[in-house]
C-alpha cells in the first residue's frame, strides 16, 4: 500500500513564503505570491521546491499575512439550511423572507462579490463592525482558492463579517452588509489540494468576550447543500479572473438573534485539515 503523503500547506509571512509538510517547515526562494497562487500545478511545484531544500523554523503566528495577493474574494450564500432559516427570519418584515428559501431550493446558487484584496485581513488582525449597524456577526466559511483557469488548488479558513440588520432591512442592501474595510479575514494559510475534503470535515467557531466564551457552534461539510464544483462552475460562467479568486462557500453556523459582536471580542474559527483563524473586533 502506497503511504499517503503529508498535507502541504502554504503560508505568507512578513519574513517570507513558507511550506509546511508533515512536521517539517521550508522557506521558499520564490517570493512572488501571486505567481505561486495562480499555478494549476501548485501541489507538484511545491513538492519539487522542498524536495532538497533545507528545513526552516516555523514562522511566528504574529508575522502571518492574509494568503491573498491580487485575487478577488467572492462568496456563496444560503448553502446551508441553517443560513437559509436565519436569512428568512431576519428579512421577514421587509417582505423578503421567501427569497432565501427560493435560493436554497433553486438550481442556481447565490453568488456575490465579497472583497478586494486590500479589504482582507489575516491571522491575529482586527476585523471591523460597521458603525451604522447594530446587529453584526462573523460567518465561518470554508474558502476555496481557484486559479485563472477555474481549477480548485487549495482551501483556507474564511470569516465573512456581516451586518444582519442592514441585510434584513432589504435584501438589496446585501453589498452594504457584506462589503466594507476589514469585513473579510482569511488564513492562516492554504491547504494545497484539489481533492474534495471529507464530508465529515468540521467547522467550529467560538467567540470570546471578557475572557469567557459567549458563543460557540459547529457544523460539518455534510450539511452543505451545494458542491464546490457546482459553485465554481457558476462563478466562472461569463466571468474571468486573471489573478484567480477565492470563493467563500457559505456558513452553517449562525449565532442566535439576540447576539451581536462587540468591540474587543475575539473570534476563533477552526476547520479540520486546514487550521485555525483568529481575529479580534476593533
Amino acid at each position: 500500500m502506497v503511504p499517503t503523503p503529508p498535507p502541504v500547506k502554504l503560508y505568507r509571512s512578513r519574513s517570507g513564503r513558507f511550506v509546511e509538510s508533515g512536521d517539517a517547515w521550508y522557506q521558499l526562494r520564490d517570493d512572488d505570491w501571486n505567481a505561486l497562487t495562480t499555478r494549476d500545478d501548485l501541489a507538484g511545484y511545491l513538492e519539487s521546491q522542498i524536495k532538497d531544500a533545507p528545513r526552516s523554523q516555523q514562522p511566528s503566528r504574529n508575522t502571518l499575512l492574509p494568503p491573498i495577493a491580487a485575487q478577488e474574494v467572492w462568496a456563496a450564500g444560503v448553502t446551508y439550511y441553517r443560513s437559509r432559516t436565519a436569512r428568512m427570519e431576519e428579512s421577514q418584515t421587509a417582505g423578503g423572507g421567501s427569497f432565501y428559501d427560493r435560493v436554497y431550493q433553486a438550481e442556481r446558487p447565490e453568488l456575490f462579490f465579497k472583497s478586494s484584496a486590500h479589504r482582507v485581513v489575516g491571522p491575529s488582525a482586527a476585523v471591523r463592525i460597521r458603525k451604522d449597524s447594530r446587529w453584526n456577526v462573523p460567518e465561518p466559511e470554508l474558502t476555496l482558492l481557484i486559479t485563472p483557469s477555474g481549477k480548485l488548488i487549495g482551501y483556507t479558513v474564511g470569516n465573512d463579517m456581516s451586518s444582519r440588520d442592514i441585510e434584513g432591512e432589504n435584501p438589496l442592501y446585501l453589498p452594504q452588509a457584506k462589503v466594507y474595510d476589514r469585513s473579510c479575514a482569511l488564513g492562516p494559510g492554504i491547504l494545497v489540494s484539489g481533492n474534495p475534503l471529507p464530508t465529515e470535515t468540521r467547522i467550529l467557531m467560538e467567540i470570546v468576550r471578557n475572557n469567557e466564551i459567549c458563543f460557540s457552534g459547529e457544523t460539518t461539510l455534510a450539511q452543505m447543500k451545494r458542491t464546490a464544483g457546482t459553485l465554481i462552475e457558476y462563478l466562472f460562467r461569463e466571468n474571468t479572473f486573471p489573478s484567480g479568486c477565492f470563493l467563500m462557500t457559505g456558513t452553517g453556523i449562525v449565532p442566535p438573534d439576540d447576539f451581536t459582536l462587540q468591540l474587543g471580542d475575539r473570534i476563533g474559527i477552526t476547520i479540520d485539515h486546514i487550521g485555525r483563524l483568529e481575529n479580534f473586533v476593533d
